[in-house]
């Protein structure tokens, strides 16, 4: 049987994320600094360096939204995040809707889709209801509970990080974290450019992998994302 067009290059991908991911336990995230937010406040897109353990980087990562979006919904905005790799391909895509940034709404809760190749879902973070204590569950691509992630009920960077961690379903065994790493003060003050840390198992499955990715994104912008000089709130309030 041979293959489209669509369906070699969509296989491509698949094998080059295995590639990448199959053998690494760690990933770097290193937020880049953009100098024009920084002088005026206005709200830029978001680009992301995603390095191994090496410090190597293996992808890039920008977001995509309108400037109207990006000012007007601020940390809350849905947006679609591409990351591409170092030949200039787009490997993973991820959608975040609009939801309700209060979790006085637990009907509407956050989330982000991650597709690898593009167009092609291969999991979700969905935001778990907590009146003290962000909790997300992972999913696959049939919507299945694979794990959880729990993090601490104060999610204030001051000096030291903050670590979410990520748990068996039970919620008894801890097997990774996703780390917000302490940048120093002049950077935390002044920036809103974060950097984490992402740890898992190496035998863990690589799109599990990629949905880690997609859940980083979405705690930096639930809980470290600011938009000019008003900082996003700590905790699930």
């Amino acid at each position: 049987m041979l293959l489209t067009r669509k369906q070699t290059c969509q296989l491509g991908i698949l094998l080059s994320i295995h590639r990448q991911h199959s053998k690494i336990d760690q990933i770097l995230i290193h937020q880049q600094i953009e100098l024009l937010e920084v002088l005026t406040g206005f709200e830029t897109n978001n680009k992301y360096e995603i390095k191994n353990s090496f410090g190597q980087r293996v992808y890039f990562a920008a977001e995509d939204t309108d400037c109207c979006t990006r000012n007007c919904c601020g940390p809350s905005r849905p947006f679609t995040l591409r990351i591409i790799d170092n030949m200039g391909q787009e490997v993973i895509t991820l959608e975040r809707p609009l939801r309700c940034s209060s979790c006085c709404c637990p009907c509407c809760l956050q989330e982000i889709e991650i597709q690898a190749p593009p167009g092609v879902p291969i999991g979700y973070v969905i935001q778990t209801w907590h009146p003290c204590l962000p909790k997300f569950t992972i999913q696959n691509e049939k919507r299945e509970d694979v794990l959880k992630i729990s993090g601490p009920c104060v999610v204030c960077s001051c000096c030291g990080d903050v670590d979410f961690e990520i748990k068996s379903l039970d919620e008894q065994c801890v097997v990774g974290k996703i780390s917000k790493h302490w940048t120093g003060i002049l950077r935390e003050a002044f920036t809103d450019a974060d950097n984490f840390g992402i740890q898992f198992p190496l035998d863990l499955d690589v799109k599990m992998k990629a949905v880690m990715i997609g859940a980083c994104f979405l705690i930096d912008f639930m809980f470290f994302e600011s938009t000019g000089s008003q900082e996003q709130k700590s905790g699930v309030w």
